[in-house]
């Protein structure tokens, strides 16, 4: 494995051909007693992360990972859920202003893209309803989507946030020597900021050989008043409140280790 010194380049024979994607769930978790209610967080949620919010989104990570859009395609879905799907490379500093039109590149494709895809869903029975996000954002060239960590995650509500990091196939040095990898990386942790992860239990899964890094996290505090939606709570007793902050919390720690309890 390659070992980068703070401060020292690389010399690559030719384009950067390593493949970087960051991929991640982030779990929003809520409890509605009714019906009604629970259909009402959903359509919140729904139109609270709609195609047009995913968008900015999107956009955002674009312009923190120093790259371009290529080509966007936007979806929303009846009854919910929505899709951002972007082509992007990365910003080349060395290019005249001419190579680059509207904000839009139209120089080289560096075969990287940001997909993100929002899953509503609720379980009548229990009155748990919840929202998934799915992100991924693969680059090749220089560019890193770790630097956009931080932003993806401060911009949902995140209950429980399941990571994978992966830097696939390789590129060669000056002298044609193969290389797997062009940075350091221990875990993915090191790149949340101190403040956010504080807030969260986590705990990693490396596959050093592999170039593979997983992390998971759940957040530690549960304030039962920001999981409760609908009218019909504000006159929940203790009992009744004990009984649903179990349920809440078994619920987390399911999707957490992604088994049933």
């Amino acid at each position: 494995m390659l070992r980068r010194v703070s401060g020292r380049k690389i010399k690559l024979e030719g384009f950067n051909n390593l493949t970087k994607t960051l991929s991640f769930n982030i779990y929003d978790i809520c409890y509605a007693k009714s019906r009604e209610s629970q259909i009402d967080y959903l359509e919140y949620i729904d139109g609270e992360y709609n195609s047009e919010k995913l968008l900015t989104i999107v956009e955002e990570v674009t312009r923190i990972i120093d790259a371009r859009l290529v080509n966007v395609s936007t979806q929303d879905y009846d009854p919910r859920g929505a899709s951002v799907t972007a082509l992007i490379n990365e910003y080349d500093h060395n290019l005249p202003k001419s190579e680059y039109a509207g904000g839009h590149a139209v120089g080289h494709l560096d075969k990287s893209h940001i997909t993100v895809h929002t899953y509503p869903e609720h379980d009548a029975e229990s009155g748990i309803a919840s929202f998934r996000v799915d992100v991924d954002v693969s680059t090749c060239g220089m560019i890193s989507p770790l630097r956009a960590l931080h932003y993806l995650i401060d911009s949902f509500d995140s209950d429980i946030v399941l990571m994978d990091y992966r830097v696939r196939g390789f590129t060669r040095d000056s002298r044609g020597r193969k290389i797997y990898i062009d940075h350091d990386i221990a875990s993915i942790q090191d790149y949340i900021a101190e403040d956010v992860l504080s807030g969260y239990q986590a705990y990693d899964i490396n596959i050093l050989s592999a170039n593979l890094f997983t992390t998971r996290m759940i957040k530690k505090k549960l304030v039962l008043d920001d999981y409760l939606f609908g009218p019909e709570m504000d006159g929940l007793g203790q009992k009744e409140r004990r009984r649903v902050r179990e349920l809440l919390r078994q619920e987390m720690q399911e999707i957490f280790e992604c088994q049933n309890y």
